[in-house]
Formats: C-alpha cells, sequence, structure tokens
C-alpha cells in the first residue's frame, strides 16, 4: 500500500471535470485506489463517489493506492493533480 497527501489548489476544488480525470486515470490501473478527505474515504474510480466528498480549494486529501501497480497508479494520479492545477 502507498499513500500521498496533497492540497486542493483549483479555484473551483475537484468538481464534475477534474473528478471525471481522476477517475479515468484510475480505473486504468488494477489496484484498489481510494481519495481520502475529511476521514472519509471513496473508491477513486466512482465518480458519484468522488462528488460526493465536495473537496473544496485549500482541501488535504489522500490518495492511497494498494494492488500490484500501486506506485505507477500513484505517480500517474500526482502527474495528473499536477498537469491540471488541481492539486500540489
Amino acid at each position: 500500500m502507498v499513500q500521498k497527501q496533497f492540497k486542493v489548489t483549483a479555484e473551483t476544488g475537484i468538481h464534475a471535470r477534474p473528478a471525471t480525470m481522476l477517475v479515468q486515470a484510475a480505473s486504468k490501473f488494477d489496484s484498489e485506489i481510494h481519495l481520502e478527505y475529511k476521514e472519509k474515504k471513496v473508491n477513486l474510480k466512482s465518480i458519484m463517489g468522488v462528488m460526493s466528498l465536495g473537496v473544496g480549494q485549500g482541501a488535504d486529501i489522500t490518495i492511497i493506492a494498494d494492488g500490484s501497480d500501486e506506485q505507477d497508479a500513484l505517480n500517474s494520479l500526482e502527474e495528473t493533480l499536477k498537469k491540471e492545477g488541481l492539486a500540489e
């Protein structure tokens, strides 16, 4: 299991469009991937789960990956977050 914490920098937080991009990126991997925010943990491959968190600007989130390609998954999601200006 690997995990990494990020701070959301996007003005609009993680709303529909960025949530969709994260779900699509996570869905490419076999590992179980979760997004944790305010002690709630959801499946990062579920758009409804991600949207239900209501992650806003300045939020601290943690991405947790567990499985055969966990490190690749975490690296890919980190790249997506930074490339799209969503989090650092």
